[in-house]
Parts: structure tokens; C-alpha cells; sequence
């Protein structure tokens, strides 16, 4: 702990005052374009990961990268997809699951969280990333991991068009949705491409935004 004590000392003595304008701006309301949903694994820092100032991400964490289907029963990460959509208007949703995920290892082997009956609950949102990849191997393995982890993304995604605010947004052109997985060993990020089908490598996925982007 005395680390993290240490590093507030620091944030406050050094980095707060190289950015006192920012923070200031901040101090009186926020405007991001990115809902960032992503795991709670300590490995994963989304700021640092893209390489985004405070302002810019709308962070949403949780054991999985789990998006609850929309129901009637509230929840906080229902909840905070919904300010962000409807109050916040973001225009960009990333559902970023990383390697060696151990919700991923924990929906694999239900059998083996008896102990952890709420992260197993939880964990059911993703049974049927499991049972895709079982389907196919007719068994479920260590070594289907990342194939689990990427179809785990793709399920959320789904779960997500379930969200009535973000149904609206989508059917009006005004919200794009995104699947990453983050590769934690090797810093690659492998996105969704619809067209391809699968998985590719980031620049590869945003080829032709980059090169408009380029242009402008």
C-alpha cells in the first residue's frame, strides 16, 4: 500500500501541476467519445493502453468484460452503460477482453468456482461463448482460451444491442460498436473485422479510418 500512498504524493506534487489546465476544464463536466468496456484485471490500464488523457475514455470494469443482457434488474454496469449512451453521448463502445483472462478460465471450468457462487452468477453471462467453442472442438480445453476470449467479446457485443439506448443509437447511425483483445505479452491488439469475419491485427481493422484521417 505504501507505494500507491507514495504515488498520490507524487500525482499531486508533480503531475497535477504539468496538467492544473486540463484538470481544471475537467473540474466542471466531462465530454468523452469512448465507453471503454473492460476487464478488472490489474493488467489492464485503458488510459495507457490508448494512450488517452483523463476526459477522453468513459471506463466501465468488471471480472470478464461482462455486459448483462438488458433486463428490468438494475445493475452498475447497466447503469453506466446507459449514462454514457444517453447523457454522456458517446459515439464509440470498445468491449476489450485481454489474454490469460481468469473470468475466461473461470467460465471454462464452472465446476471449479463453488466457493465463489456470485463469480459464478456472473460469470453465466458467458456460457454461450463457452458453448460456441465447444461446439466446434466438442470438448473445451486450456489451449481454446483465446478462442473463449474472442468470442466472449463478440457475445457482449450482442448483449449490448439488447440495451434499448444503445439499440436506438445503432439504429440511427449515431454509435459504433468495437471488439478488441488485447494481448497482454506482446502489446498487440487484435479487433473484430465483419467484413474479414475474424480477428485482425489493430491497423489492419482500421486501415481506411487512419487513412482518412491521415488526409485530413
Amino acid at each position: 500500500m505504501l507505494h500507491v500512498i507514495n504515488g498520490v504524493a507524487k500525482f499531486q506534487s508533480e503531475v497535477f501541476p504539468r496538467k492544473q489546465n486540463t484538470f481544471k476544464k475537467l473540474a466542471n463536466g466531462q465530454n468523452p467519445e469512448v465507453l471503454f468496456i473492460t476487464c478488472a484485471d490489474s493488467r489492464i490500464d485503458p488510459n495507457l493502453l490508448t494512450q488517452t488523457e483523463p476526459g477522453e475514455l468513459f471506463i466501465c470494469r468488471n471480472a470478464g468484460n461482462v455486459v448483462p443482457p438488458h433486463s428490468h434488474q438494475t445493475g452498475g454496469t447497466t447503469a453506466s452503460i446507459e449514462y454514457a449512451v444517453a447523457a454522456l453521448g458517446v459515439t464509440d463502445i470498445v468491449v476489450c477482453g485481454h489474454t490469460d483472462c481468469g473470468a475466461m478460465k473461470g467460465a471454462m471450468q464452472p465446476e471449479a468456482l463453488t466457493n465463489m457462487p456470485h463469480v459464478k452468477e456472473w460469470l453465466g453471462h458467458c456460457r454461450a461463448a463457452t458453448a460456441v467453442v465447444k461446439e466446434r472442438h466438442g470438448e473445451i480445453g486450456h489451449e481454446h482460451l483465446a478462442e473463449v476470449t474472442q468470442e466472449n467479446v463478440l457475445l457482449q457485443l450482442q448483449h449490448l444491442r439488447t440495451h434499448p439506448t444503445v439499440a436506438a443509437k445503432l439504429a440511427t447511425g449515431q454509435l459504433n460498436l468495437h471488439a478488441w483483445v488485447y494481448h497482454i505479452e506482446s502489446g498487440e491488439i487484435l479487433c473484430y473485422d465483419e467484413l474479414q469475419g475474424g480477428f485482425t491485427p489493430l491497423q489492419q481493422a482500421y486501415a481506411e479510418l487512419t487513412a482518412i484521417a491521415g488526409q485530413s
